[in-house]
């Protein structure tokens, strides 16, 4: 049956529009179709060699729509089935999607899944840190994080970086993987279509923005200039540290620095919200 016919299936117990041939019933936990989905948490933290997992109807969108990478199958429960067929009729039309009952849901998974949807994704090769830069246009802006190790705090920066257009993320090795599951769902999809490199140390990734006639701006309490008196040069690297030490005092020194003006006695924002204020400022008006 080819994609867009307006037929429908019985799966299990739900009837459903049938415009994707590869709805797949499954009610045995232990069945090695599904056998990547197991145990979603412990798994994330030791890598999935090569894979990551998507999780809810917008994050799934996004990995059909995004073009970065590729979904190798999708397992949704029964009662949310109906509510995602616009969503697959976006996916490739061999991709299996088995469709379980909570009970099954929730043993493969190990914990209880609300949501009801996810998804298997393969990662990409590492595309070289000179490939990437060497790819961007003219006016660009690039978003540079050292030391993140919070994946909501890099899953929201990411969903920033989306929103307000910068072209790139850079992740220095000691930051989190933006593919993280949690990350994901955080940046509601946005670490699945903004592109991104992971590793090397902030040092190195400084230099090599800069040899790529990126201005580096580094945003601290400490900054010298106010971040709304600075005029957007046409490349731009925003870098950001971790929260508490922030970046650390030799970056800081060999780059322009600029802070977010707040209240006296107040010199601090979550990092994920400083990286807003600090785009809106750089890109607001592109945006607007």
């Amino acid at each position: 049956m080819g994609r867009g016919h307006a037929t429908t299936a019985t799966v299990m117990n739900a009837t459903v529009p049938a415009e994707h041939p590869r709805l797949i019933p499954v009610s045995d936990p232990d069945d090695e179709r599904i056998s990547a989905y197991r145990d979603i948490r412990e798994r994330d933290l030791v890598g999935r060699e090569g894979r990551f997992v998507a999780e809810g109807k917008v994050v799934l969108a996004s990995l059909f729509g995004g073009g970065r990478f590729e979904a190798e199958s999708v397992l949704v429960l029964e009662s949310r089935l109906a509510g995602l067929a616009d969503t697959l009729t976006s996916a490739p039309p061999d991709l299996p999607v088995y469709v379980v009952p909570a009970d099954v849901m929730d043993a493969v998974a190990g914990f209880h899944m609300h949501r009801g949807i996810l998804a298997i994704g393969r990662r990409r090769p590492p595309e070289p840190l000179d490939d990437l830069l060497g790819s961007m246009p003219a006016p660009a802006t690039l978003v540079v994080l050292v030391g993140l190790a919070n994946h909501d705090n890099v899953g929201a920066i990411f969903r920033n970086a989306a929103a307000f257009g910068a072209d790139a993320v850079l992740l220095d090795r000691t930051s989190c993987d933006p593919l993280y599951r949690k990350a994901i769902r955080v940046s509601v999809g946005a670490a699945l279509k903004v592109p991104f490199v992971r590793g090397g140390d902030a040092a190195e990734l400084i230099a090599a923005v800069q040899r790529h006639g990126f201005e580096t701006l580094a945003l601290s309490p400490s900054g010298k200039e106010d971040i709304r008196s600075i005029e957007r040069p046409a490349r731009l690297a925003l870098v950001l540290g971790t929260e508490g030490t922030g970046l650390p005092a030799n970056l800081l020194s060999a780059m322009r620095t600029a802070r977010i003006a707040m209240k006296p006695g107040f010199d601090s924002l979550n990092v994920a919200a400083a990286s807003a204020i600090a785009l809106h400022a750089m890109l607001g008006q592109q945006v607007g």
